[in-house]
Formats: structure tokens, sequence, C-alpha cells
């Protein structure tokens, strides 16, 4: 007989609270949860296929080991994490801890003790090689926090703004969020404050998206021009005073300095670059300031363009000027259960006083090649292939990857396959038989979201309530299946370590079971784990609803509107030629820009093979007019080229796009090594792109936006 049962959707990061009827081994349906304090019943289409993405026959049942045929067959689990053990540890004593690295993808962000397990790895064996998706998408927020410091008492949220500015994001579709924007669990809510509270909403972005449709002012701005248009925004509130001159007396250093910097940022210079008219500009700048309360956030668009840790440093200049930061005794944004009761003081708290993960001081490492920085206390991912590559004493030999395939994340998966192929030992834990996995010398079948306990960490530090679920295993294992935290368990037991979490070690002679793990995890939560369980469907902890605190004597900080380095930026960024549209890249050849977009069935590389997803690839969309111009219709392939490579793409219209302006979604294209189908495959935007050109000083991240570009029609 059929139950119904509440969990959380875990495919992407917005954790939809869901209701399933399961029959045994079945999901009957799924739909949304409607009781769900904060999902409200909403889920998207991944979610409602879950019971399909557990029954792909596809997903892997079984663990497969690489044999002396070079083929991969079926294993014991067991056998197969007890061999790949030995395998490190023979490579740990032969070349240190550094030649052992991590990478852990997007569906190990939906796990909550994936990172804090695989983090706990790298502290045992003393290997600073971690790599997640942090470094690849959007590293600027961290970078600028770094640089410019945190307020204690945290940003506006969006229940209370009276504007909120998105650029390059399009939450309607992407169901991703940052503090200040509007829900990705619940994206109606966008609707709701427009019609209810009268929230004006501004919309940077080259597409007039879903999101941009119900913008009360759309800034359709030329691709890569991110920077300059806050930087003009910021130039004309400083001119006119519309800044909060008090707080930022109070608060700030460096403003004459950023005051300086931008100086040269004009209506009529921004115009110019941006393609934007210099009435909007000065529309969306003294909208923004006005307020009064309110906040600016950004997405993978600017994010993975030119410039991302400048602009996302300006984003946070642009927030503190306006004084965009909650007082003492105003209510605190993300209380987050998970994390430890401490104080939220209304003050500022300068860089080296932040914790490791942000703080300049504790994130010294740097990668071989590029001299390269650390943040988040991991290594860029844009330099994986160059720590594989390049020999010599550091170079990584063996490479664990969770929850992720690299190959349809990273720029150049050509060279990144080679790098793959090249190590000693690579170990994949997936649900899938993914192009990085079948490079593997060991595939570990982990278990379906449905099958294994969790929380919802993710989200805590974005919920603006007090708020936290946790779900118990709903499904039994189909097959023989392993759990992330205790591959990296008995891997370290291997290596000779146990591994230390906040709460003790992770002890698996006490066969500890996932909720012990996350007990563990969150050992010093504001509610424990077994409190958390004990609300099937979640619940919203009143009683941890935070106000910002006094500030604490004796500490002293600033915000920093001018570090080191961001005035030479801005004046690099004003001394550059004025864009010529139609001719881009180096050498003026390339006629277009291409940009990224997100698309609603499909999580990155998750989701490709759901019945629904099915031959909805990613087309190459361009304005009507440029798609006339081509002389090719939709449905059409077409040769895009780069200076890096060339693929294939099927054409299609969007009438939202500017004039010169290609717009496609990532971590689309089957294996680096082919055959590339763009109608069956959809098309391998990152082969687009190099990672020793036109990337981030900071971290590397390579330009996988606006990227120049040309098209021709086959014959």
């Amino acid at each position: 007989m059929a139950t119904k049962r509440k969990t959380f959707c875990r495919i992407c990061q917005a954790l939809c609270g869901l209701e399933l009827e399961i029959d045994g081994d079945r999901v009957v349906s799924a739909h949304g949860d409607f009781d769900h304090p904060m999902s409200r019943g909403y889920t998207c289409e991944k979610g409602r296929q879950i019971g399909a993405h557990l029954a792909n026959p596809q997903r892997l049942r079984a663990s497969l080991a690489r044999g002396a045929d070079g083929t991969l067959a079926p294993v014991a689990s067991e056998a197969a994490l007890a061999a790949a053990g030995d395998r490190l540890r023979a490579i740990l004593e032969r070349y240190g801890p550094r030649a052992i690295a991590t990478y852990a993808g997007t569906a190990a962000y939906m796990n909550a003790t994936a990172i804090g397990v695989t983090r706990a790895f790298h502290e045992a064996i003393g290997s600073p090689m971690r790599f997640t998706t942090i470094t690849l998408d959007q590293p600027g927020k961290i970078i600028a926090i770094m640089r410019h410091g945190q307020w204690g008492g945290g940003g506006h949220s969006f229940e209370s703004a009276n504007v909120v500015m998105l650029i390059g994001t399009n939450p309607l579709v992407s169901a991703f969020h940052v503090h200040g924007g509007p829900p990705g669990f619940c994206p109606g809510e966008l609707r709701r404050a427009q019609r209810e509270r009268g929230l004006r909403v501004i919309v940077v972005d080259p597409r007039r998206t879903e999101t941009a449709e119900l913008a009360d002012l759309h800034l359709p701005i030329r691709p890569g021009e991110d920077a300059t248009l806050l930087a003009g925004m910021i130039r004309l509130i400083l001119a006119e005073g519309l800044h909060d001159a008090a707080f930022c007396a109070q608060h700030t250093e460096g403003l004459e300095e950023l005051r300086a910097a931008v100086a040269g940022f004009t209506l009529d210079h921004v115009a110019r670059r941006t393609g934007l008219g210099a009435d909007a500009i000065a529309q969306a700048a003294r909208l923004f300031a006005q307020g009064p309360r309110g906040v600016v956030t950004a997405g993978t668009g600017p994010n993975m363009s030119v410039r991302p840790t400048l602009t996302e440093h300006l984003i946070l200049c642009l927030d503190t000027l306006c004084g965009r930061w909650n007082r003492e005794g105003e209510r605190v944004n993300a209380p987050s259960v998970l994390m430890p009761a401490f104080p939220r003081p209304a003050q500022a708290f300068a860089p080296s006083m932040l914790p490791p993960e942000m703080n300049p001081a504790a994130n010294t490492e740097r990668s071989r090649l590029r001299n390269l920085r650390q943040i988040n206390l991991e290594m860029p991912t844009s330099s994986l292939a160059d720590e594989i590559l390049e020999p010599g004493e550091g170079q990584v030999r063996a490479l664990i990857v969770t929850g992720g395939n690299p190959l349809a994340a990273c720029a150049d998966p050509v060279r990144l396959a080679r790098a793959l192929e090249s190590l000693e030992l690579l170990v994949c834990v997936d649900i899938a038989l993914t192009p990085t996995c079948r490079r593997a010398h060991y595939v570990l079948a982990a278990k379906h979201m449905l099958q294994r306990a969790d929380v919802t960490a993710y989200q805590d530090m974005l919920y603006e309530r007090p708020f936290a679920q946790y779900t118990d295993a709903l499904m039994a294992s189909d097959g023989d299946l392993l759990e992330d935290w205790y591959v990296f368990a008995v891997l370290a037991g291997r290596l000779g370590h146990r591994l230390r979490l906040p709460g003790g070690e992770l002890d698996l002679a006490r066969h500890p079971t996932t909720r012990d793990v996350l007990a563990l995890l969150y050992a010093h939560a504001k509610v424990p784990i077994d409190v958390i369980a004990g609300y099937e469907g979640g619940h919203v902890f009143d009683e941890f609803e935070l106000q910002v605190s006094a500030p604490i004597p004796g500490l002293e900080g600033r915000l920093c509107l001018a570090p080191d380095g961001v005035g030479d930026e801005l004046r690099t960024l004003r001394a550059e030629p004025v864009p010529e549209p139609g001719h881009h890249g180096r050498d003026g050849l390339f006629t277009h820009l291409l940009v990224s977009r997100r698309m609603k069935h499909v999580n990155n590389s998750i989701c490709h093979d759901l019945p629904r997803s099915a031959g909805r690839h990613n087309p190459a969309f361009l304005s009507p007019a440029d798609l006339a111009a081509l002389g090719a219709a939709e449905g059409e392939v077409v040769e895009i080229e780069s200076d890096h490579a060339r693929v294939r793409a099927v054409v299609a219209a969007d009438a939202g796009l500017a004039d010169g302006v290609v717009s496609m979604a990532h971590a689309f294209g089957g294996d680096p090594a082919g055959p590339h189908d763009p109608r069956v495959h959809g098309t391998p935007v990152n082969a687009l792109v190099p990672t020793d050109r036109d990337y981030d000083p900071w971290v590397g991240m390579p330009r996988q936006s606006a990227i120049p570009v040309r098209l021709y029609r086959l014959r």
C-alpha cells in the first residue's frame, strides 16, 4: 500500500519541500509540499520527476573497477574501496600529501555530509589540494568579502527591501539565490512583493529574461560591462550626495580613493561602453540609492564574465555606500539554525577579522603555475589540469571526485581529459557513469538522495527565517551502494587517520549512521539534529529569530572601499578602448559575444537523462535579426568558433536578445572525446574556453561568458 512521506529535493540549491507517495521501491507521485514553511508547495519540473531520477535504469547499482584489459567491470563496493585505499596509501607514502586531491561538484553541495567530510579528509592527511565548484562559478563573492570585509549584522533581507537590483541572474528559472535576492525555493515571491509592498526591481541583463519581464527597469547591458555600469552608478551616487554619508564616515575607509578611481566613469562614457542610455543609467542609480532598504546581487552571468572580482567588489561598495546593512535592533537576515549561536553586532569586521574561509591570512596556498590564490580554504579548480600535468614536486597524482563531473563543468575539457587519463589513481563517487567516471580506475556507486538521510545545510545560510529540515532515507538501497561520508572515512582509515569533525572523531568501529555523522558535523548548531528530525517536513524555530546586537567593545574594523589593487583595476578599465559592436576579441575578428544562461530542466550537468529532458539540448539562441543575417533557420546546426576551438550547435531565436549576442547554457556536450551530436548531447560551450588566458588573476577562473565568437552556417 502506498504511503505519503515528506522530504526535500536535493537536485539544486533551492531544497524545495516535497511530498512523495511511495509504494515499495517506487515513487508513485511527487509534488510540492504545500505545508512547507519556505517553499509553500513550489517545486520545478526536475523535482517533480524525482521518481524517474531514482528509477533511471542508467543509474549505477554497483561499483566498477578497471581491469587489466582496461575496461570497467562490476566489483563489490567494499573491495573497490579497499583497493583504492591501498593505492592511495602508496601514493601518499611516495609523493606526500599534496599529491592527493579531491573535487566536489554541485551534487556534493546538495549532500549535507559531503563538503564537511571532504574538508576533514584533507585536514587529516595534510593536503591543501581541495577543489570544488566554488572557484568555477561565483568565486568573486568570496574574494570581494576578503577585500572589503563584512558587516556583523548582515545585509538587508529580500522581505524588507524596497528595491533590488539583479545583475545577470534569472531567479525565476535558475532557482539559485543569494542574500537579498528573491528566494529560489519560492520565485513567486518576486511578483507578490511587487504587488503587495511595492518592491521596485532593476534587472541588468543582456537578455530580456523571464525576470526582466517583471522588472520596473531593465538595462540590456552589453556583455562584459557590468563593472563599468557599477562604477558609473557609484560615481553618480557620490557626485549627487545620494550615499549614506554618516554610515560611511563611521564604518568605512577608502571613500575618497574610490571617488577618485571612478571619477572618469561619466554617464557619457558608461553609456558608450555599456550600450545603455545615459538616462536609464542615471535612473537606475537614483532608484537604487533612494531605497531606503534594498540590495544588489549578481549571478552567473557577470561572475563568469570579465572582471568578476571587481564586479563583486563594486556590488559590495554600492551596498555599503547606500548603508544597506542592518543596524542594532533590526532583524538578522539569516539566523542560520545549523550554525553556532554567536553575536551579530552592528559593526564592521575587516578582512583580517573574518573566519578562515574568508580571511586572506588563512588562505596562503598558491597554485604551482600562475601563482593563483587559495580562497575558501580550497585551491582554484581552473588550475586542476595544470596541477596534474605539470611534473615536479607537489604534482597531483591521485584525484577523488564526488558529486560532480568536471569534464562538463571546467573549461578546456579536452586538456582536462588528458590530465585525468594521466593520473595514477582516479576515484569517482557518483550515481551515474559520467564522462569523468569513464576515465576512473574505480567508480564507487553512491546512494540516491532518497536513499540517504540529510538536512537543509546549503540553504541554512540563506533562509531569512530560522528554518531547518531533516529527512530520513525514504527508500532502501537497490544495489551495492555507498555514501560519500563513508567513502572518505574508510579512505582516511587506509591512510592511518580518523576524520575529526566538530563534534569529535568519526569512529567507523561504532557503525555510525548518517544521522550520527550529521550530529557530529553540526554539533554546535543552535538546534540539535535529533530535535530537527522530530519535525517531519521541517520547522521554523521562532525562538532563534535574531536581532542585531550592539557593537562589541574593543573590536574596531572598517569596511574597505578601495583595497589594494582596486584603484588600478578601475583605471585600467577606464583606459580601455570603447568596444566596437561586431568586432570582438584581440584582433576584432569575432562578430558576437556568447553569454551564459540557465535552463529550467537541468541543473548544470544533472538531470540531462530525465524523461522530460530527453532531446532538450542547449540551443545557441540568437536574435531574430542575427538568425536571418546568418541565413539559418531555427533547428539548423551551425558552427561556433572562438579563438580556442570550434563546436557545433543547434540555433534558435530569442526575441529578448540584442543583436550580436549568443546565449547558451553550459554543462552539455557529452564526452570530450566525442562524437558530439548537438541534437543529442547538446553543445560543450566549455570547449570554447582556454584556461591559460583571459582569466581572473585571483583564482584563474576563465572567461566563460561574454566569449568572443563567430558563427558559420554549415553548407
